[in-house]
């Protein structure tokens, strides 16, 4: 099995049906790993679906493989890629890590400027999201919208992060900022053109001696 033997594709109004399926199957997930995720009822994964705002994977028999959804919080200003669940069959075959560059570009889609991040506890989604281009940050550079962080509250560890005043929990916040990335970009556009410009003297130097050497010798 290879990651072409699955299709990923923007969710919508015909997979609301896979809804109580997916709502079930993170349950599921989370009890297994013994920590804690915001839960989501199926209305609300089906409105994700028919707002445009979510990806569904199957394997190229039909069987529903994996999901992810979008969520806006500060009016728009950050977005979270949520909800990544990838089913028990079709695991360790890479699907979660296509499954995420499919949402992220679907987030940078639909909100180019926003800051795009995310808590987690499992390492593999960390090293995913590192590859997109996320860094870690603290929990003070996150959205501070409290519908954001009253979505924690079905979460097995909001008491503990209550209790440290929402600056950090068992989650590892990440984030992907695309003014900073965008200036990482232009200064490393610049310092290309700086060492083009470097080497163009220089060439221009040794053109030049050598010309003076072959005029020098007629």
């Amino acid at each position: 099995m290879t990651i072409q033997d699955f299709d990923i594709q923007v969710a919508t109004a015909q997979h609301v049906d896979y809804a109580q399926l997916i709502c079930d199957e993170m349950a599921e997930s989370a009890k297994a790993r013994g920590t804690g995720i915001a839960q989501r009822s199926p209305e609300y994964v089906a409105n994700k679906m028919l707002e445009g705002k979510a990806v569904i994977a199957f394997h190229k028999d039909g069987t529903w493989a994996g999901f992810c959804y979008i969520e806006t919080w500060s009016h728009g200003d950050f977005v979270a890629n949520s909800g990544l669940i990838v089913n028990p069959q079709f695991r360790k075959e890479g699907l979660a890590k296509a499954i995420k560059e499919r949402i992220f570009k679907l987030s940078r889609s639909k909100y180019p400027d926003a800051k795009i991040f995310g808590l987690t506890t499992g390492l593999a989604v960390m090293k995913i999201n590192s590859d997109l281009g996320y860094e870690p940050v603290t929990y003070s550079e996150l959205t501070q919208d409290e519908d954001f962080w009253a979505g924690c509250k079905s979460c097995v560890n909001y008491d503990i992060l209550m209790s440290k005043g929402r600056k950090n929990c068992m989650c590892t916040a990440m984030l992907f900022d695309p003014a900073e990335k965008q200036k990482e970009y232009e200064d490393k556009m610049k310092k290309i053109t700086h060492k083009a410009t470097l080497l163009e003297r220089i060439e221009n130097a040794i053109k030049r001696r050598i010309e003076k050497f072959s005029y020098s010798t007629t």
